[in-house]
């Protein structure tokens, strides 16, 4: 059997400006990652990511690591597929509806750094909306368009993939939800359950054959617990 390791980007500039950029945590989770592969002796055949900056520069820091020492580091291969949904759209466009019920929606969403647990509670809000198809606007790629999306590529993936290959493939939180939903039939609510608790750079496997695939192991961070630094374990 092939395994598919779908790896989540580090942390990323959660508050700032420009989100789509590694912070500097998130640049040392990465190449902590690549480290760990290293000394496992994990032989990676192919590699892929969306063309987020953030999925990419996850993706160049730990394959460094593996060329480093002295391990076959393949090239990036760029597959749109794997972005992440556009969460900025998702709040734009459904927060109107919401506001009647949650009047200080706003302010806590432009100080999402100094409210990190209310704006969670209503990010998850508005996420359930989105999921649930029953509040889909023209201009918003749905949930159910994003699934679309997350399978064409895993399906391209497999159609190209060979038996026994280790194929990285460098995603986020979101995308992985989907694929959860996709393998394990697990109800898209349920999935994203689930996605609340990935942490950057966490490892999830799946096993193919052919173009059967089934979940082998979900959300390991030990190459970070092993540190035992606890700065290091962020979900966003």
């Amino acid at each position: 059997m092939g395994s598919i390791y779908l790896i989540r980007h580090g942390q990323a500039s959660f508050g700032a400006d420009d989100y789509d950029v590694l912070s500097p945590i998130g640049i040392r989770q990465a190449e902590v990652l690549g480290a760990h592969l290293s000394q496992l002796g994990v032989r990676i055949d192919r590699s892929l990511s969306g063309n987020l900056r953030r999925q990419q520069h996850t993706a160049n820091a730990a394959l460094s690591q593996l060329k480093n020492a002295g391990m076959q580091a393949p090239s990036l291969e760029v597959d749109a597929a794997f972005n992440e949904f556009d969460a900025d759209a998702v709040i734009r466009a459904l927060l109107p509806d919401l506001l009647p019920e949650e009047p200080e929606a706003l302010h806590i969403l432009r100080n999402a750094t100094q409210n990190r647990a209310e704006f969670q509670r209503l990010f998850a809000r508005l996420i359930g909306r989105w999921i649930s198809g029953e509040h889909d606007k023209p201009d918003l790629q749905s949930w159910k368009a994003f699934v679309e999306q997350v399978q064409g590529g895993l399906t391209r993936l497999l159609e190209q993939a060979e038996r026994q290959q280790n194929i990285a493939v460098f995603t986020s939180g979101g995308t992985i939800t989907a694929l959860l939903h996709l393998i394990t039939g697990v109800p898209a609510e349920k999935a994203f359950e689930l996605n609340w608790q990935i942490v950057n750079t966490s490892l999830s496997c799946l096993k193919f054959r052919g173009s059967e695939v089934s979940l082998a192991s979900f959300n390991s961070q030990v190459h970070l617990q092993l540190l035992k630094a606890p700065e290091l374990i962020t979900y966003r």
